[in-house]
């Protein structure tokens, strides 16, 4: 079961800026910490670059969810950018197509409860990431 909806429309710096005060916002509004809803952000404000870096436009959808008695959030940043050739390689801790640290989608993945991509080389890039109270 989900809760409410909110959507960002992503292809300038301003609006990811919004996706991550939404984000941030609504871990608030479920009860997370302060400590956890910074890292929500966190992990938004790099799905959210991404799109700009890789893609130029996408959206982000964040979602209240519950499953049975637990309660979380869900973001979901998606694009129909190039696509990534090799997912498993993108995990890894330094891997970077263009030049940076290499460590925002596995830290990401490091940072949530739930972790999943689904990328196509010429058809985008969909990642959903979840945590839980």
């Amino acid at each position: 079961m989900t809760g409410n909806t909110k959507r960002t429309r992503v292809a300038t710096e301003g609006d990811v800026l919004r996706a991550v005060l939404t984000a941030r916002l609504a871990a608030r509004e479920i009860g997370f910490d302060d400590g956890t809803q910074q890292m929500i952000a966190t992990a938004a404000s790099e799905l959210a670059r991404n799109i700009l870096k890789y893609a130029a436009h996408g959206e982000v959808i964040v979602t209240e969810t519950v499953r049975g008695k637990r309660r979380g959030i869900e973001v979901k940043v998606r694009d129909r950018g190039p696509g990534i050739a090799d997912v498993d390689k993108a995990l890894q801790d330094h891997f970077s197509s263009s030049g940076t640290l290499g460590l925002g989608l596995p830290g990401v993945k490091r940072m949530m409860d739930h972790f999943e991509i689904d990328s196509r080389p010429g058809h985008g890039t969909t990642v959903l990431i979840r945590k839980w109270l």
